[in-house]
């Protein structure tokens, strides 16, 4: 597909709209920000296949030119399956704020707990692809998008006995198609797009498509690996941009959506400074902590 210029956009995706010129969203109770908190469980491979696209961030810059698996990266991804979930779900949990886990179709099949005890604590799981080993790409084919796609989708409703409503691609990674066909197979919403404070609706041909945009620069990977921000700096962040949206929304409803990977926010010295962080957002007035799928629901019904 060649770039095509028209008002804001070079891509036919969705209408440019600039915030200042939208009606007025309100959210239920009257809340001024919904807040979601997206927390990622993802299998990192030991042996990808051949033909699959990693991203160059998940390893140190010798680790694709190895034979052998790089163990730490590997490991360290694991410890969230094994561990940090359970802090950042329970830090969670005691401020109010509620959970959506973007779980991948590894996860799905070979982690029964983890379904078990998010399906327990009733978090909403949408799908996360296949794994963090395989990202989603122009370089695949229509049909091996499709498929890829629908794989996902049926592991994540094998699992959980729940059709997913929600897809977040891994690693953000999508095609210039991935939009139509995440519609086309009666997915609601979409993650990966990271250029707003409110849901907005998405072009599609057919079905019915939303962007629910993640706050990029306060995605934990983003923060803390690459940008190398001490947790202290972290935890305030989240907070200033908090305060910043909740200032804002007495205008207008916005989201406040947080991306997390328990490998890095679950680990013992960051997890009391998030703790601290989410019981501030979870106490303010005004606040309405929702899944995903409440959210789009909201929005779609309201007419936004």
């Amino acid at each position: 597909m060649l770039p095509e210029r028209r008002a804001g956009m070079d891509h036919p995706h969705y209408a440019w709209s600039p915030i200042c010129a939208r009606d007025r969203l309100s959210w239920p109770g009257g809340a001024r920000v919904a807040v979601a908190v997206i927390v990622n469980l993802e299998h990192l491979e030991w042996h990808p296949p051949k033909d699959s696209y990693q991203s160059p961030l998940l390893y140190t810059h010798l680790a694709l030119q190895r034979q052998l698996p790089e163990l730490w990266s590997l490991s360290h991804r694991e410890y969230g399956h094994r561990v940090g979930v359970f802090r950042v779900l329970e830090a969670l949990a005691t401020s109010g704020l509620r959970p959506t886990v973007a779980m991948d179709a590894f996860t799905a099949r070979h982690y029964p707990f983890l379904v078990r005890h998010c399906l327990s604590r009733q978090i909403e799981i949408i799908a996360h692809g296949v794994s963090l080993s395989r990202m989603v790409t122009n370089r695949m084919s229509e049909e091996e998008e499709r498929a890829y796609i629908r794989e996902s989708i049926e592991a994540i409703a094998a699992a959980t006995g729940r059709v997913p409503a929600g897809w977040h691609g891994p690693e953000f990674g999508e095609s210039e198609r991935t939009p139509r066909l995440l519609a086309e197979e009666g997915l609601s919403y979409v993650c990966d797009w990271v250029n707003d404070e409110q849901p907005y609706r998405m072009t599609v041909p057919s079905g019915e498509l939303f962007a629910l945009p993640i706050m990029i620069e306060l995605d934990d990977v983003f923060a803390l690996r690459d940008c190398r921000f001490r947790i202290d700096e972290y935890a305030e962040h989240i907070a200033e941009a908090f305060e910043t949206i909740y200032r804002e929304a007495a205008e207008t409803g916005r989201v406040f959506v947080l991306n997390l990977h328990p490998f890095l926010s679950g680990q013992p010295f960051r997890i009391g400074f998030l703790e601290k962080v989410f019981a501030s957002i979870g106490r303010r007035q005004g606040v309405w902590a929702a899944s995903g799928s409440e959210i789009i629901d909201w929005v779609r019904a309201h007419g936004k």
